[in-house]
C-alpha cells in the first residue's frame, strides 16, 4: 500500500475479513456497546467512535474498522490512518456482512442491563 499518496485506508469485503484476521489485524467495532451487543463479528473489540481518541495508544496495525453500515468505521478509519497504522474499512457495515451470510455473535444479556439513554443515542 502506498503511502506517498496519503492514502492509507483500504476498503475490506466481507470475504475478505478473514484474510486481515490471519494477519493479525484487530477488528474494530466502532459502534455504541448496545449495538454492539444486539449483533458483532466473531472476535471483533467494541470500541465506540466518541472514545477512539483516548484509545489510540492500545492500538495497534493492522486495524479493520466496523460499525452498521461503514459511515462511522470511515471516520474511524481516517483518524487511524493519520496516526499512522495500517487500516481498513469494512465495507457495508454489520448490515453488508450479515446480508452476504456471515454469522454474528450476540451478548443479549448485556444489551437488557444497559438503558437506553436517549442523548448517547448514534446518529447515522
Amino acid at each position: 500500500m502506498a503511502q506517498a499518496s496519503g492514502e492509507v485506508m483500504q476498503d475490506v469485503f466481507p470475504n475478505e475479513l478473514s484474510l486481515w484476521q490471519k494477519s493479525g489485524a484487530v477488528l474494530l467495532d466502532v459502534r455504541s456497546p448496545e449495538e454492539f451487543a444486539s449483533g458483532h463479528i466473531p472476535g471483533s473489540r467494541n470500541l465506540p467512535l466518541e472514545q477512539l481518541l483516548e484509545a489510540l495508544d492500545t492500538l495497534r496495525s493492522p486495524v479493520v474498522t466496523i460499525c452498521a453500515t461503514g459511515s462511522r468505521a470511515g471516520l474511524a478509519a481516517e483518524v487511524l490512518g493519520y496516526e499512522g497504522l495500517e487500516v481498513g474499512k469494512l465495507v457495508g457495515g454489520i448490515q453488508g456482512y450479515a446480508a452476504q451470510g456471515y454469522p454474528l455473535e450476540r451478548t443479549a444479556t448485556q444489551a437488557a442491563e444497559v438503558p437506553f439513554k436517549p442523548e448517547e443515542a448514534p446518529c447515522s
